[in-house]
């Protein structure tokens, strides 16, 4: 197997199946770490316009593509729609400002970040109320947002547009109400997160999907949780004592297999790594393949436990495209 297998998208593009995610990397990490990454061979970046890091990532791009070391036409990159701008007049100009950000001609992905919509200060920066609750805007409308967000594909833009966060449901509502499908659907996915009702759907009808947060981002988790007051237990999917056993008998590591899992099941992912040593053991996954017994093992780790429970949103729930409301811990 290759570091660039490919998942086919229902528009005829291909997303490569392992990309590097870029959530909670500042500047100066990500600039580092891309260079690192592309020269190991990653072709597919994932970002948003929230993470602040378009920029950046923007920089490196350029000095690889103007270097001549890169073709535009290798690389898959994907952007999102955040939640504070979910809105179908706000489509178009923050979609330019993120390629400005990137300084690419098209982007390959772009999605609708969240289900929801909040409001934020003139800063920019999400707006809570006197109770510390965020302020949810409650007029957030899919069919309306999705139609701006297939005007991109029309002009040119973006190649393929798709969700992120969102439910079976949801989906269904943009897939009996548009011109063109969702070619992707990002979800929090693990072997304690498995989703594999939603993971069903949306292979019945022809969405890809990527998985983010595939090792659990436990370092970022107990972080934000911290800063925002929330005592909440975050699971170490490296330490489970199934993974471990599985990992010994192929001479891997946890996050290798953890990774190796997902692919095997037909989903793309994006772990995020700043550090040169995990990146190359990320991307090295093509070199084994799970048994039938190993598989079935991890797929009995599902707890339906999401490890995003966007603490960092307090009053999110109150929300009426809240999607989470099932698992949602306060």
């Amino acid at each position: 197997m290759s570091c660039n297998e490919l998942l086919s998208l229902h528009n005829g593009l291909q997303i490569p199946v392992l990309g590097l995610g870029t959530w909670q990397a500042s500047d100066v990490e990500i600039e580092t770490a891309l260079e690192i990454a592309l020269e190991m061979g990653y072709r597919h970046i994932d970002t948003a316009l929230r993470y602040g890091n378009e920029g950046a990532i923007g920089k490196v791009l350029k000095r690889w593509l103007d270097a001549g070391k890169i073709k535009r036409e290798e690389l898959f990159i994907s952007t999102k729609l955040p939640l504070n701008l979910n809105r179908p007049h706000e489509v178009e100009t923050t979609f330019q400002k993120s390629l400005a950000n990137l300084q690419l001609d098209y982007i390959d992905l772009y999605l609708i970040h969240t289900p929801f919509t909040v409001f934020t200060n003139e800063d920019g920066s999400v707006k809570f109320d006197k109770e510390g609750l965020v302020e949810v805007d409650s007029t957030t409308d899919h069919v309306a947002t999705w139609a701006e967000m297939e005007k991109l594909v029309e002009k040119g833009w973006t190649k393929s547009i798709g969700v992120s966060n969102f439910s079976k449901e949801q989906i269904q509502r943009l897939l009996k109400n548009c011109k063109i499908r969702p070619a992707n659907l990002q979800i929090e996915h693990h072997v304690y997160l498995q989703q594999r009702d939603l993971i069903d759907f949306c292979k019945a009808e022809d969405i890809t999907v990527t998985a983010c947060s595939p090792l659990g981002s436990k370092g970022n988790y107990v972080k934000l949780n911290a800063k925002n007051g929330i005592q909440r237990r975050v699971p170490d999917l490296l330490e489970i004592p199934e993974v471990k056993e599985i990992a010994v008998a192929h001479n891997k590591t946890s996050a290798q297999v953890l990774l190796r899992w997902i692919i095997e099941t037909g989903v793309s992912t994006i772990p995020k790594s700043t550090n040169p040593e995990h990146l190359r053991e990320n991307m090295n996954i093509f070199d084994f393949d799970l048994t039938a017994e190993e598989m079935d093992k991890l797929l009995s780790l599902d707890r339906n436990f999401r490890i995003c429970d966007l603490a960092m949103f307090r009053g999110i729930e109150r929300h009426p495209e809240f999607t989470f409301k099932n698992q949602y811990t306060k």
